[in-house]
């Protein structure tokens, strides 16, 4: 079962999860991240490192963020592999728990 990056990521962007994934499976988008569901070994090592808490276990995404389990098999195909860490947005702080956030993902 692969982990899933949920809407609270989004323009929050903190990239801490990539540099623990022993198997390169984050891509980087715009203003979100997402894991790629074939390449996820289910390690956990992204949820504790996620300071805003977008990461779950497939089966234990919350019923209104579902959507996203597909959005992140999607987006994987499209967007490149990240691994290094990189400065999180300079509002990112302000994003954090925001409800509402779908719309405002940029593809």
């Amino acid at each position: 079962m692969a982990h899933v990056v949920t809407e609270n990521c989004i323009n929050c962007k903190h990239t801490d999860c990539v540099e623990v994934c022993p198997v390169d499976c984050f891509h980087e988008g715009p203003n979100f991240l997402v894991i790629d569901p074939d390449e996820c070994i289910d390690c956990t090592l992204c949820v504790e490192e996620c300071p805003v808490d977008a990461i779950y276990p497939e089966g234990e995404v919350p019923a209104e963020q579902s959507l996203f389990v597909l959005l992140n098999a999607e987006l994987a195909r499209q967007w490149p592999v990240i691994s290094v860490k990189i400065p999180a947005p300079d509002d990112a702080a302000q994003w954090d728990g925001k409800p509402g956030k779908r719309d405002l993902l940029i593809r």
